[in-house]
């Protein structure tokens, strides 16, 4: 759970900027959010403000995505390695990197493996990069210089929801709305929109900003599964499956399909689209 300051506001990077200063997505913050390995503070307008070991962290992470550690894994190992450590020793004072696709630690002499525990001989182990320092040159401005509300535009709204969306859902709704409101063809600000409505259960409403997603981006493969997902609670399964299969590359359309061809007693095609579905995952981790 994010702490958040007595006076109801927080000093620190907002989401955005950790984006621009290490290059991971806001999905990929949001991540490292949900699985405590980092705790922002929320800010006056409850959004994520991170704080320099927060970002030193981040970029941590980053760097064992860069050398081809699985995302599955350097999750796993740095969750699994906050929970061994000492309240009082934080994961950004250590050095964290990659020896192949094992995720090793350097405290002091030690090395060990993040994810059991065990020591790891040093077979010449790269040296690990000084990311505070790092950091610190590429962060050389004061954190938190967000501009005011009014001068948002719509991609800083649209990201000012994906933050609401743990803490506040009406704001985050608000959010997408005035997203839209800057840039009607904001086609991620209706999707989002439309799911919240969909959670709960207004379905027309969802619809509607999927189907405007549609039009502002034919294409988009989100739009197309979740206008299924309408459907599919509709009880409509044929044309629930006709546009699970306009969304190839999102793997819970082929979960869905699986589930309606083995409804209709076709097994082979359950079977096969089953099958794409754990490939389609395999791909993302």
């Amino acid at each position: 759970m994010a702490a958040v300051d007595n006076n109801g506001s927080a000093a620190g990077y907002t989401t955005g900027e950790v984006v621009g200063l290490i290059g991971l997505t806001h999905g990929q913050v949001r991540q490292y959010v949900k699985r405590g390995i980092v705790e922002p503070r929320r800010g006056g307008r409850r959004e994520y403000r991170f704080s320099f070991q927060d970002v030193v962290l981040l970029r941590t992470a980053k760097g064992l995505l860069d050398d081809k550690v699985p995302a599955r894994k350097a999750i796993s190992a740095l969750t699994k390695l906050k929970g061994q450590l000492p309240k009082a020793t934080p994961l950004a004072s250590l050095r964290i990197f990659a020896d192949g696709k094992d995720v090793v630690v350097r405290a002091e002499k030690e090395l060990w493996d993040a994810e059991s525990g065990q020591g790891h001989l040093d077979f010449g182990t790269p040296a690990a990069v000084d990311v505070s320092g790092e950091v610190a040159r590429i962060a050389d401005r004061e954190p938190g210089d967000l501009a005011d509300l009014e001068e948002l535009g719509s991609h800083e709204w649209y990201n000012l929801g994906l933050d609401y969306e743990d803490s506040d859902v009406q704001k985050a709704k608000e959010a997408y709305a005035r997203a839209i409101a800057l840039s009607p063809d904001n086609a991620d600000a209706h999707v989002n929109l439309g799911r919240l409505f969909q959670l709960d259960g207004d379905l027309k409403r969802a619809r509607r900003h999927y189907r405007l997603a549609l039009e502002a981006s034919p294409g988009h493969e989100l739009a197309i599964y979740n206008t299924g997902t309408v459907f599919d609670e509709l009880e409509e399964l044929s044309t629930a499956a006709r546009y699970y299969h306009r969304a190839p590359g999102v793997p819970d359309a082929h979960y869905n399909l699986a589930r309606i061809f083995e409804l209709r007693g076709d097994e082979v095609s359950s079977l096969r689209h089953l099958r794409i579905y754990r490939q389609l995952l395999e791909e993302k981790t």
